[in-house]
């Protein structure tokens, strides 16, 4: 009888394993990139045919990834993309890093999941691990995926292996990177955690085993779950302050002096990205389906995304203080981008912002250095090019997001009223 383990764990060693990788955009393209760093010959696959003929020309279109560092590895063949998925049968490894949004009404979408499961259960041969990256409810991989690869009677954890890892990416980050942040592995049998780690492990530094991989899936959750949780308390805490007449982030910094017992937390315009808005719904959606009520996350689900329309009230009434309507007002948002630094605009609360103001009558233009223009919900917006002229026009400036190439002293000098979700302090 052949062992399939035995076969698979030698060719990872000696790094003849062919790895695919499937999703090519901000987990999957750095999760390539570090494979073939060390040595793995890596095959992307992806539906977008730019960023297929971007990455085969050696050309990123991810910050994290320059273009320096992935150009000698397609030159070494090392790495290259395709839009053909019937190459996923030439894979010893497949990993899953697709999206998986929130549908309108609020319940999980996993239909990519559900497709690159397709795609791989058509070429699923005896050997293969597959491991899904994708954030989803716990159960996921056990209850959608195993089924789908079992239905030609190839059996887990002898003829093929399957794990849940999921990915910890912080897109712009320098200290924390696929490379060197733990990854958190749970297998579907022993010998599927075994594949998974010896896979993982040949390019990451360290692998977090855990039992399964519904606790692997909720490990990823309860990460997302604690951030959306304490922002959203953090979020309430400026309402209160608000309402008191306090300064909210004068007591937050007074808070954070104390060195053990408080994480500090600030507050904002709301949650961007793709995990902390969504990931927390995903648990919220699987306990209900359980007859349970996961109240803190939909408390503060609620709260953070109430926080765009606070600070269009904000414009509002200080636009009034300066004997102003908004109708007509000319509103420039500084940074449409989630964070600082990148020109990732997953569910930014600056786009619910500029949306609010634009509903309101006001004339609103944007600018930010790494996104040069966007379309969102049939809004086609060209950041300004002269943000001086821009400046010195506008009735009123928000920022939304404190880019570190910003001359924010600079900047305020030049503004009459400011309206700040960041609190950027000189």
């Amino acid at each position: 009888m052949t062992d399939h383990l035995s076969l698979l764990l030698t060719k990872i060693e000696s790094h003849t394993a062919r790895v695919g990788i499937i999703g090519l955009g901000y987990v999957g393209l750095p999760l390539a990139v570090v494979f073939a760093e060390r040595g793995h010959e890596v095959i992307g696959f992806d539906i977008d045919q730019r960023k297929v003929d971007s990455l085969n020309a050696g050309e990123s279109y991810i910050e994290d990834i320059p273009s320096l560092r992935l150009e000698p590895l397609v030159t070494a063949k090392k790495l290259h993309a395709t839009t053909d998925f019937k190459l996923l049968q030439q894979c010893d490894t497949v990993s899953i890093c697709v999206p998986t949004p929130l549908r309108k009404t609020g319940d999980p979408d996993i239909s990519y999941i559900i497709k690159a499961t397709e795609a791989i259960a058509q070429t699923l041969h005896a050997g293969m691990l597959v491991v899904l990256e994708s954030t989803t409810y716990p159960g996921t991989t056990s209850e959608v995926i195993l089924p789908k690869l079992t239905e030609r009677g190839l059996k887990v954890g002898e003829s093929f292996f399957l794990c849940f890892s999921p990915e910890r990416v912080d897109p712009g980050r320098k200290d924390w990177t696929t490379a060197n942040t733990p990854k958190v592995m749970g297998g579907v049998t022993a010998r599927c955690m075994e594949a998974g780690k010896a896979l993982y492990g040949s390019a990451i530094e360290q692998i977090v085993a855990v039992s399964s991989p519904e606790a692997a899936e909720m490990v990823k959750l309860l990460e997302n779950t604690f951030r959306a949780v304490n922002i959203g308390l953090v979020n309430e805490v400026l309402l209160m302050c608000d309402r008191l007449g306090l300064d909210a982030w004068e007591v937050i910094e007074a808070a954070a002096s104390k060195p053990f017992g408080f994480m500090k937390f600030t507050p904002g315009p709301g949650l961007g990205g793709h995990c902390i808005p969504i990931d927390p719904l995903y648990l919220s959606w699987k306990l209900k389906t359980l007859n349970y009520r996961a109240r803190f996350i939909e408390l503060a689900s609620e709260i953070n995304m109430e926080m765009p329309r606070y600070w269009v009230q904000k414009v509002q009434n200080d636009l009034n203080e300066a004997c102003k309507a908004v109708k007509g007002s000319k509103v420039l948002v500084l940074g449409v981008a989630y964070k600082k630094d990148v020109s990732d605009l997953r569910e930014s609360p600056a786009l619910d912002i500029i949306h609010l103001l634009q509903a309101k009558g006001a004339t609103v233009s944007y600018h930010d250095p790494y996104v040069a223009s966007f379309h969102a919900d049939e809004v086609d917006m060209t950041s300004v090019t002269d943000i001086d002229a821009a400046l010195q026009e506008a009735d009123c400036v928000v920022i939304v997001t404190d880019h570190s190439c910003y001359d924010w002293a600079a900047i305020t000098q030049k503004v009459q009223l400011l309206v700040d979700t960041r609190h950027v302090t000189q």
